[in-house]
């Protein structure tokens, strides 16, 4: 066969390629000229195919096929064919392969070569590809070189060793020795890679870290000698002797001083030589002080020099360089919390990045901005954060708007300073707040008592000027349907008051409900809006004309809203001047905490007048009373007030599902309940007096309402002394199998003509032989006397498996519905 094109041929007959299909036509000739050489066995010319393999390998075509003749490479006499063997090997083949297993021989041959170049390669190998299997057979001869007079392999040794860490860490130990005399060695290279052997130890060993703390004043006087020293042209960049070394230094510095009292005293003083003698004109003394920075900021060091590592990173905020830029915010960001007065002093500074160009400088800017906000700044870095809102990309905007709404929340001088701000924020990114912005505003409105006129006033121009900003728009119109009448009679005191007549009001209002740009959420605030203003305003013909158009409208929700409006004007016209009255003052509730909610016969069904306006807070006791009495007294009452269950929300259609065919007599389909966490019942008439019978006086006997798998349900019967229409219901949960039943819950559902409250189980496991037993209260009112019929819901988990069970209970003794 005639020799194969040299390497340097293919490269640049490759290069001449003017289309892709070309090359791999070329990269195929070629690839089928090097199978035909291995399949014949040439060794003259294999050194020269692998290459060539090798190439086409970093061009990304398949080079799988040459593993084996790198093997045959390294098994080589020849320098040459070891060089290229060992590259492939590191190249083509990795851990995940078994055929690297057969390198270790190899491997452990030229690590005992007398060349020092060979066994250079095999230590270069080992820690770039070698595996755990690997690591373990050879560890012994990398610790030997590790110990050896010639700096060229000690710190390809070192590299090598840690490798061999990472892959078995149980292997640490035996390299402790070997670690004596690694920081006197006067080579930078030896002392580079020991330095990173060390910082690898000390990171997955206490024990190590602890040990190595002792050459804290070592490592000090190794960095003191680098920035002391003279100009050293093979170890010089830019001016600073060998910055890479420096870095690797003030890393390991880092690791042994963090929670060392003693440790970052010895190193105080050399951090401070170091902050202030490195050079900032180069990139090169930057990534010293950047290190020293972070180095400073994670040891127990002293004040002032904290002051002075913040004071170089607000250097760096000046720095033409984007990247140092960035790096200073990121770094600044970090170390607001434990050096906030540091920090603030850079104010300025951290502000104009907010102009820069860079959407990463920009974000990182803006979220230093608001870790910055205190009482004391809130007005002047509200200015700047509200500026930059306005100009900012979209992507700022959603955030921006949340942090401006929290820091307003938590510093807000007054509180009509708080209600401008919140409103410039809904008027210029009303788009993007979060959902819970609108409720938390009119909260906010609602308890500032004073300012009611101002606010709908203030409300009331910026509709007239802009209705595409949906929050706003909803806010305005709760607002507007709260306090129309103050709006009206010109009562506003902290600004001219403006002349509008009722009409005028009802124009705006019904402009929202026909516009285009309006979401339904918005259009049911304006309708709710105008149907409150028929207690504050004269125009009631109107009003009604209005909300009776919207009892046919197409979307299901206004419709609802607008029929039981309408039901008010007619049937209920009495009760509409209490029903219609002002919003009290609300609680304010935890973010994400529980709410509460109505709850009917376990269907959560939203309140006749308020079922979106008010945010989500929890009724006071006496609230609740008042509404009871503007629904007739507390001999029925139609409300049930719990806790929202913790149960997920498609749990409910679930049930609703299972208990579709339940057979009742002329009812509508019956209602799940799920237990609560609230003990309070309103059904009980909120009195003081006992709430139960004895059970023997009562009279009902127990039953058994479920028995099946081991588990066993007991129901017995009480009455509720204040409203004899109320049964209590006890369960009994008891479980006669070997093992215990965990994640235990009991559901129930009754018609609709029955009001039903479950309350939470005494547990969830049902103990295991009948060695305890889990008890749950019912309340179940039954106005209207009828026979009472349940079907009940189990789930638990028995031995691992979840067992799901449906039954119906309609044998319920007389005496517990009459």
């Amino acid at each position: 066969m005639p020799a194969p094109i040299r390497l340097r041929e293919l490269i640049r007959t490759i290069r001449t390629a003017r289309t892709q299909a070309e090359e791999r036509e070329m990269i195929q000739k070629e690839c089928a000229a090097i199978r035909s050489s291995f399949r014949e066995e040439d060794n003259t010319y294999r050194c020269r195919n692998v290459a060539k393999l090798l190439y086409m390998h970093m061009l990304g075509y398949p080079a799988h096929f040459g593993q084996l003749e790198c093997l045959k490479l390294i098994a080589s006499q020849k320098f040459t064919d070891k060089r290229i063997g060992y590259l492939g090997a590191m190249l083509l083949l990795d851990e995940r392969q078994d055929v690297h297993l057969l390198m270790t021989n190899c491997i452990k041959n030229d690590l005992n070569h007398s060349t020092q170049y060979v066994q250079g390669l095999a230590l270069c190998t080992l820690g770039c590809m070698g595996s755990s299997e690997m690591c373990r057979d050879l560890a012994g001869e990398v610790e030997k070189l590790l110990k050896t007079s010639n700096s060229y392999l000690r710190k390809k040794a070192a590299l090598c060793a840690v490798h061999v860490i990472r892959k078995v860490p149980e292997l640490m130990e035996m390299f402790l020795p070997a670690t004596k005399n690694l920081l006197s060695e006067k080579n930078h290279g030896v002392l580079h890679t020991s330095v990173v052997l060390l910082t690898e130890m000390c990171e997955r060993s206490p024990d190590m870290l602890a040990h190595f703390r002792k050459l804290v004043p070592q490592l000090v006087r190794i960095l003191k000698n680098l920035i002391m020293s003279g100009y050293s042209p093979e170890h010089d960049v830019s001016g600073i002797s060998d910055p890479f070394l420096q870095v690797r230094i003030l890393r390991l510095l880092r690791i042994l001083g963090k929670s060392d009292d003693d440790s970052s005293e010895a190193m105080n003083d050399i951090l401070a030589q170091v902050a202030t003698n490195t050079e900032t004109s180069k990139n090169v003394g930057n990534a010293i002080l950047y290190e020293t920075v972070l180095t400073i900021m994670d040891i127990k060091s002293e004040s002032g020099l904290r002051v002075l590592a913040i004071n170089i990173l607000g250097r760096f905020l000046l720095n033409n360089d984007k990247n140092i830029r960035y790096v200073a915010l990121t770094s600044l960001l970090k170390t607001v919390q434990t050096d906030h007065n540091a920090v603030q002093r850079h104010r300025s500074t951290i502000v104009d990045c907010l102009k820069d160009l860079d959407v990463s400088i920009k974000r990182r800017a803006m979220e230093l901005s608001f870790a910055l906000v205190n009482g004391n700044n809130i007005r002047g870095m509200m200015k700047e954060l509200l500026y930059f809102l306005d100009s900012c990309d979209p992507e700022f905007k959603a955030d921006c708007a949340s942090g401006v709404f929290l820091a307003a929340e938590k510093y807000a001088p007054s509180k009509r300073w708080h209600i401008d701000t919140i409103m410039r924020v809904l008027t210029t990114a009303g788009s993007y707040v979060r959902d819970d912005s609108v409720p938390n505003l009119i909260q906010l409105i609602t308890n500032s008592v004073e300012m009611h006129a101002y606010t709908v006033q203030r409300l009331y121009k910026a509709l007239l000027d802009d209705i595409s900003q949906q929050p706003l728009v909803q806010v305005a119109s709760w607002c507007i349907g709260e306090y129309g009448d103050l709006l009206v009679s010109g009562q506003c005191e902290e600004e001219e008051p403006i002349q509008v007549t009722e009409d005028e009001v009802l124009d705006v209002l019904e402009g929202l409900l026909v516009s285009n740009l309006s979401t339904p959420v918005t259009r049911g605030y304006a309708l709710t809006a105008i149907m409150k203003l028929s207690t504050r305003f004269s125009s009631v013909n109107r009003i009604k004309k209005v909300v009776s158009i919207y009892g046919s409208s197409i979307d299901v929700e206004l419709q609802q809203r607008a029929v039981e409006y309408n039901a008010l004007f007619k049937k209920y016209d009495h009760m509409r001047p209490a029903l219609l009255e002002r919003m009290p003052i609300m609680e304010k509730t935890a973010t994400n905490g529980p709410t509460e909610i109505v709850q009917t016969n376990g269907e959560t069904e939203p309140s006749v007048v308020e079922s979106k306006h008010p945010p989500p807070v929890t009724q006071p006791t006496n609230q609740a009373n008042d509404l009871l009495d503007l629904l007739g007294g507390n001999d029925v009452v139609p409300v049930i007030q719990t806790t929202m269950p913790t149960k997920p929300a498609s749990a409910g259609g679930e049930l609703l599902d299972l208990l579709g065919d339940l057979s009742l007599s002329g009812g509508p389909p019956p209602a799940p309940s799920v237990p609560t966490s609230q003990p309070s019942f309103l059904l009980d008439g909120l009195s003081s007096q006992p709430l139960f019978n004895d059970i023997a006086a009562a009279g009902i006997p127990p039953m058994t309402a479920y028995n099946k798998n081991g588990l066993k349900i007991d129901f017995t019967f009480e009455r509720a002394n204040p409203n004899p229409n109320i049964a209590v219901i006890t369960i009994h949960a008891s479980n006669s199998t070997e093992a215990d039943m965990t994640d235990f819950v009991f559901q129930a559902a009754v018609p609709k003509t029955f009001q039903l409250q479950l309350l939470s189980p005494s547990s969830n496991v049902v103990p295991a032989l009948n060695q305890g037993t889990v008890t749950q209260v019912i309340r179940v009112l039954n106005p209207q006397k009828q026979q009472l019929r349940m079907r009940i819901k189990l789930t638990y988990t028995l031995k691992g498996s979840a067992v799901q069970d449906l039954a119906e209970v309609n044998n319920f003794p007389p005496q517990s519905w009459q």
